[in-house]
């Protein structure tokens, strides 16, 4: 079942919601950001492979995302070809403002740990 049309309009219009990981029984919450592109959503670690939250993904990539009060269950996947890559970019580019925080996120080290999350 894909992402609701309201789902993705509220992901798209906050400038960072929380992605809820885990790591065993415990859950930690993390700020991120993210994008829609052509009813998809992507995230990336901007501490790259260190990212904690990131890791805790790959371990357990059932995640949870917290926008606008509404807890929406995702699986997160690795989105590590050059498309997937590219359309974060340039999501990226498009949402949030020039400066050292986007420039941060498109980093050449971080790229690979794009990730798609998909409904679950």
């Amino acid at each position: 079942m894909p992402f609701t049309d309201e789902q993705l309009s509220s992901i798209e219009k906050r400038r960072e919601i929380q992605i809820e990981t885990r790591a065993g029984e415990r859950r930690y919450r993390t700020i991120i950001w993210i994008v829609v592109d052509d009813d998809e959503v992507f995230v990336r670690s901007v501490r790259g492979k260190q990212g904690k939250w990131y890791l805790r993904a790959l371990q357990s990539p059932e995640v949870a995302l917290r926008v606008a009060g509404e807890t929406i269950g995702a699986r997160a996947v690795p989105a590590s070809d050059p498309a997937s890559i590219e359309r974060t970019s340039e999501a990226l580019r498009r949402k949030y403002p020039e400066g050292r925080s986007l420039d941060s996120m498109l980093q050449a080290e971080i790229l690979e740990t794009t990730m798609r999350l998909e409904p679950s």
